[in-house]
């Protein structure tokens, strides 16, 4: 049986609709944390598999419409092979173990970026969850696997190009829907919460147009020790932040905000 939805009140104090529609998370840390005990940096990829279980049903039970989480970009293969090939094994062996639990949580999952050169045995892993759970209608766990945001944007200006060409569309017709709509990420609402682990203050190529107007949030905690209460914190601070998208603050004061 899947868990009972949090009470949002009691939880967190807040209303529903002072919570994020969708949350994307750049999981920074695990190698750190594996090296800080002596250990090999997968031990920190399997650690933080961990993270990943417990924050997808932490936000299926919150009720979010979305969860992306940066799982492997496509720089990271420039990372050691015996590392880059632990990491593949584990997406594949991730993928079978939490069909259960996604089906149980109501939970649909997608991949954004490139599958062209993902290892066959992951893509197949991938094809049967999503289709699996393709039908559920709570959380959407997006995972950011092979992702770039730069080759992202480049692959839909391509796409918008060819439309162009072939005459279905007009170059003036080009706009920001359509842009989005050209994207891995079309379909989903623009992340409005952001958080970052392990205390880096980078983007890392990661939702470059979707997160134009995010809040972010950093933390030191590393991800393999991310947890719920570190989820809800993130939140916390959240809906307690004016959100103005460029506008005049509500209380008259003049924004410089662009």
């Amino acid at each position: 049986m899947s868990a009972e939805p949090y009470d949002v009140r009691e939880m967190l104090g807040l209303e529903r609709e002072q919570l994020p529609r969708h949350i994307a998370v750049i999981m920074d840390g695990n190698g750190r944390w594996a090296q800080a005990r002596g250990l090999p940096r997968i031990h920190g990829h399997r650690q933080g598999a961990k993270s990943v279980r417990e924050i997808v049903q932490a936000c299926s039970r919150l009720g979010l419409e979305a969860l992306t989480l940066y799982s492997f970009s496509i720089e990271n293969w420039k990372r050691p092979k015996d590392e880059v090939s632990s990491l593949m094994q584990l997406y594949a062996e991730y993928l079978v173990k939490e069909r259960d639990e996604l089906m149980e949580t109501d939970t649909r999952l997608v991949q954004i970026g490139r599958r062209d050169n993902l290892p066959q045995n992951v893509i197949d892993e991938l094809d049967r969850t999503m289709a699996l759970s393709a039908g559920n209608s709570g959380l959407t766990l997006c995972l950011a696997l092979n992702y770039g945001s730069r080759y992202e944007m480049v692959e839909a200006a391509r796409r918008l190009a060819a439309r162009v060409a072939a005459g279905e569309l007009t170059v003036d017709q080009i706009d920001e829907e359509r842009f989005s709509d050209s994207l891995y990420t079309a379909g989903l609402p623009d992340p409005d919460l952001l958080i970052r682990t392990a205390g880096e203050y980078r983007l890392s190529n990661f939702l470059l147009w979707q997160i134009s107007y995010a809040e972010f949030y950093v933390t030191d905690v590393y991800w393999p020790d991310f947890r719920t209460e570190h989820l809800l914190k993130a939140i916390r601070e959240y809906a307690h932040r004016e959100r103005r998208f460029g506008e005049v603050p509500q209380f008259g004061g003049q924004s410089d905000e662009r």
